[in-house]
């Protein structure tokens, strides 16, 4: 099928960056999310984000404002019957996304591809919520969607090589690098590493070891990462560092995965997240 029009799903800071994404790439976006704010927030996210590019002159105002006309946002995920691919972004939880794919199932023609942008989650047990498990695959893209140049492609138990095969293609038309999970694992590839450094460098806080600023400046200079695992936690959300950790010990039943005591701490004060921006760098 040729794709002409993008559908994504969830218009936080990952829906509107791969909305934003697919429409400077000259594909027609459908950005669907169940509150006009949220969707208000991300158009207004797209906006800045090209605004800077303007400035940098990596974009010209008449190519933002192309950009900008190509998506459509709605609250009316009826709306997506149009669309020729799909892309979930919504809330990390299994159960939000299975209610999307159940209903993405009814509204989206058939023989159209489902696809979420999960980080971590079982998508066998995402597919399974529809009656096309074949057509349904793992699209992680990273934070920002707009820059990061990698995509992980994951394979379901029911996912058609050829499935497969047109989101490479895809995300190679979107300018990206795709690399193909070929086994339905927890944490896929860049987690799967990411997320045993993100605890050690909790524990070594948690002892004492370290301050959080010289354990990013030792990871940052002496491994050459572009960002230390607490400047990268407080980025993406500690929260959702949390619930990713929860979920791969749950699945693997293997307590190396377990989120520190430090992280449950923080969580359950209920001042850190990100909504609130607080993470561990002005947490008290």
């Amino acid at each position: 099928m040729t794709i002409r029009t993008v559908g994504v799903v969830g218009a936080g800071a990952m829906g509107s960056g791969i909305a934003n994404l697919a429409a400077l790439s000259e594909f027609n976006v459908i950005l669907v999310d169940v509150e006009q704010k949220v969707l208000d927030n991300g158009l207004t996210r797209i906006d800045k984000f090209m605004e800077k590019s303007v400035k940098k002159e990596k974009l010209t105002p008449e190519q933002k404002a192309q950009t900008l006309e190509r998506i459509q946002a709605t609250t009316d995920m009826s709306e997506l019957k149009a669309a020729d691919l799909v892309v979930e972004a919504v809330i990390e939880d299994l159960d939000v996304k299975k209610k999307v794919f159940q209903n993405l199932d009814e509204i989206v023609p058939e023989g159209v591809m489902l696809t979420t942008n999960t980080s971590s989650m079982s998508i066998t047990e995402i597919a399974s919520a529809t009656n096309r498990p074949e057509l349904v695959a793992g699209m992680h893209f990273f934070n920002p969607a707009q820059l990061m140049k990698l995509v992980e492609v994951v394979k379901g138990y029911h996912t058609k090589d050829e499935t497969v095969e047109e989101l490479k293609t895809f995300s190679e038309s979107l300018g990206k690098v795709p690399v193909v999970v070929q086994k339905d694992t927890p944490g896929f590839i860049v987690n799967r590493i990411m997320v045993p450094q993100f605890i050690e460098a909790i524990k070594l806080l948690e002892e004492g070891v370290a301050t959080p600023e010289d354990i990013d400046k030792a990871v940052t200079l002496g491994l050459n990462y572009p960002m230390g695992p607490f400047t990268l936690q407080d980025y993406a959300g500690v929260d959702i560092g949390y619930y990713v950790m929860d979920y791969m010990a749950e699945e693997f039943n293997d307590t190396r995965f377990a989120p520190p005591m430090l992280l449950k701490q923080m969580l359950r004060a209920g001042t850190v997240g990100k909504k609130s921006g607080a993470g561990f760098y002005n947490y008290e």
